[in-house]
């Protein structure tokens, strides 16, 4: 069965953006530039919803660099009921219908794991479903207050979460990387 790997960047007080924040809330780096780039070098399939799709591929289909030039070769899906095919991202295609149905069947396919990128709205509805088998969480160290767009925990069921792992990137940021404590839902 696939891993569903969730990876989310967040203010420290939870927030995913921030009325005008640039990318990264301003704190790209050197470590975080290469954490991007090893992960995306990873065996995978990414996974996002429309609005998450529609910013990446604004940018990333055409754009030159390494971390555009790789995400146009990964296998990418898109969870979206308003979307229609074709889509215009290479390696891209479209899942629709119920959300949990959709990722259930999916999970249970042979092949790379499944990486959901940002897609606040997505990785809420995993969560609440139980198809969330690990949590990676990019903390930036601001706190956005009533700045602070997409709260990200809002609305999330109770989980149970086991820390796996930890580490600092430009003595600045903080990744925290949780497994689901309760058996994820097949």
């Amino acid at each position: 069965m696939k891993e569903l790997i969730a990876d989310l960047f967040i203010s420290l007080d939870g927030f995913a953006s921030g009325t005008d924040e640039p990318a990264y809330f301003g704190y790209f780096g050197q470590d975080l530039g290469n954490w991007v780039r090893e992960h995306l070098n990873e065996r995978q399939v990414i996974l996002m919803g429309r609005v998450t799709y529609e910013a990446l591929a604004g940018f990333a289909g055409s754009a030159t660099d390494e971390v555009s030039t790789r995400m146009r070769t990964l296998p990418k899906l898109v969870y979206s009921n308003t979307l229609c095919e074709p889509l215009a991202w290479e390696n891209t295609r479209l899942i629709k219908g119920e959300v949990g149905d959709s990722i259930r069947a999916l999970k249970q396919e042979e092949g790379d794991p499944v990486r959901c990128i940002g897609s606040i709205r997505l990785v809420k509805s995993l969560a609440r479903l139980g198809l969330i088998d690990r949590l990676r969480l990019m903390i930036f160290p601001l706190i956005l207050g009533e700045t602070g767009k997409e709260p990200i925990y809002a609305d999330y069921p109770r989980m149970p979460l086991e820390l796996v792992g930890t580490k600092v990137l430009d003595s600045r940021l903080i990744l925290l990387e949780y497994r689901s404590a309760a058996p994820a839902t097949q």
